[in-house]
């Protein structure tokens, strides 16, 4: 169970910290700094505060290209998500569900097709495209060109 809740306050951590950086920010912030005043924090307000300067160090440390300082404010959060689960292990079930409200909706894929058309020129050399594919390529000129089946 342990294991668990490690990977839950990890998960949490990089949840808040993403959040951090949305539009949505406020929304989420008062949330989280609820979660914690209910498990002995502080008031939503003490914790509210240390949520906004956490946000401002993660702006400055975007800022300045520094890693380090975001790492550590992300590894911050996660200490203190992992000794509130420690404290309180029914508290995972709530954690749970504030990051599914917090976490973006899975993104939907919208298939693109593309045609490709390559003309003149007198020389008879290769032609490289570079791109990112996911899934197959349809049939073309009687072969099969893909992940799939090749013949």
């Amino acid at each position: 169970m342990e294991a668990e809740l490690v990977a839950l306050a990890a998960a949490g951590a990089t949840t808040l910290v993403q959040q951090m950086a949305t539009d949505g920010w406020s929304a989420a912030r008062d949330r989280v700094a609820r979660f914690f005043a209910a498990r002995g924090w502080g008031s939503a307000e003490s914790v509210g505060s240390d949520l906004d300067t956490a946000h401002a160090d993660l702006t400055a440390a975007r800022q300045d290209d520094d890693a380090e300082a975001a790492s550590d404010i992300q590894a911050e959060w996660r200490n203190r998500l992992r000794r509130t689960l420690r404290a309180d292990p029914e508290a995972a079930a709530e954690l749970r569900s504030l990051l599914d409200e917090l976490s973006p909706p899975p993104s939907t894929q919208q298939a693109t097709h593309l045609h490709n058309t390559i003309k003149g020129g007198t020389f008879n050399e290769p032609v490289l495209q570079i791109g990112h594919q996911i899934g197959d390529i349809d049939k073309i000129g009687g072969r099969h060109y893909g992940s799939r089946e090749r013949e």
